[in-house]
């Protein structure tokens, strides 16, 4: 599965990986796909085998965070800041 997290911060962004659980593997950031969001520019993607549980109260700066299929994107939880 591969899932992109988007934020309200680069700084968010720069926390978020620097925290998240290693179990996630890899954490890349890279530039948010324009059809997503236009926040701050700076996205999470994660790609792991099977699926991820997010705690994204834990991570204040989360704006999105969706999972990539083969028609898009699904929207697992949006924050209502």
């Amino acid at each position: 599965m591969k899932y992109i997290v988007t934020f309200y911060s680069h700084f968010g962004a720069i926390r978020f990986k620097r925290e998240a659980p290693t179990t996630w593997g890899t954490i890349q950031l890279m530039p948010v796909p324009r059809d997503l969001s236009s926040s701050c520019g700076t996205c999470a993607v994660i790609e792991v085998e099977g699926t991820v549980e997010f705690a994204h109260q834990q991570y204040h700066d989360i704006e999105q965070i969706v999972r990539v299929t083969g028609d898009g994107y699904e929207v697992l939880c949006h924050s209502d800041k």
